[in-house]
């Protein structure tokens, strides 16, 4: 079993954790790819299906295979009402079980820094998709601040408490997403970073939103020690909420790439 089936193996508690966020941004990310209707698409790694709904939504595909490692994830978002007529299966970014050329995009959402080896992946990304197919992926830039969670992160830090992270945070930065692409031999190559505000209603909806257990945050902040935990709790309720109890909102931000597969 791959990390990224084992960290997120529960697509309901995913979904409140992060795939709200993920479909947030995820509606700006498919108006910057500008893909035509009636094509097929790859969500290679698509989880719970929280993007493979918006391409179903948005771009009127004529086809949609989604794959990930995590069976728990697949049986989720075969069940999501906007995903009807989605292909989905098993499957590894690293070794997609498709042919050459038989895709028109392949996408990969909030994926990359989970991969042992993202150069591989967009290597796959690039193989199953025909000449002058879309290759593109977005990740959250939790290296420079931009994670939904990241008052968590850096409430941890201050405290001096173990954060989690993902294995290969530094794929998700600008120059190293152009420097994947181009090296997987994909043309027209362009970056950006794409903004969203994360809204709460309370700190208690912040605070149970993210303690699920699920990805490497949820099960850090489970393995926490009720000192720990409440002294967290304590400092993170200072940051978000120093006016007293009321809404919360905080700017994150994930970078994103996209590329052409050459039609020579």
């Amino acid at each position: 079993m791959t990390l990224a089936a084992t960290l997120f193996a529960d697509g309901a508690a995913y979904e409140r954790s992060m795939g709200r966020w993920s479909q947030l941004i995820g509606h700006q990310f498919i108006e910057w790819l500008d893909i035509p209707a009636g094509l097929a698409w790859l969500d290679a790694g698509c989880g719970n299906g929280a993007f493979t709904e918006i391409v179903m939504q948005h771009s009127a595909p004529e086809q949609v295979t989604g794959i990930d490692p995590s069976q728990a994830q697949i049986d989720y978002a075969s069940k999501r009402p906007g995903c009807s007529g989605v292909r989905f299966a098993t499957g590894d970014a690293q070794d997609i079980p498709l042919p050459d050329n038989s895709v028109d995009a392949a996408i990969m959402a909030l994926v990359i820094s989970f991969l042992p080896d993202p150069d591989k992946a967009a290597r796959e990304l690039a193989r199953v998709t025909r000449p002058g197919g879309t290759v593109a992926t977005y990740m959250w830039d939790t290296a420079g601040g931009g994670h939904p969670a990241n008052p968590i992160n850096a409430a941890m830090k201050a405290l001096g408490l173990s954060r989690p992270g993902a294995p290969h945070n530094g794929a998700a930065s600008l120059p190293r997403m152009r420097e994947i692409w181009q090296a997987a031999g994909l043309e027209d190559v362009e970056t950006r970073v794409i903004d969203m505000t994360v809204t709460f209603p309370d700190f208690d909806d912040f605070w149970q939103s993210n303690i699920i257990s699920t990805g490497p945050l949820g099960k850090a902040l489970n393995a926490l020690a009720p000192d720990q935990s409440a002294a967290l709790r304590a400092k993170l309720q200072q940051d978000l909420c120093p006016q007293g109890p009321g809404p919360i909102a905080y700017r994150a931000f994930a970078n994103a790439v996209k590329g052409r597969v050459s039609k020579a």
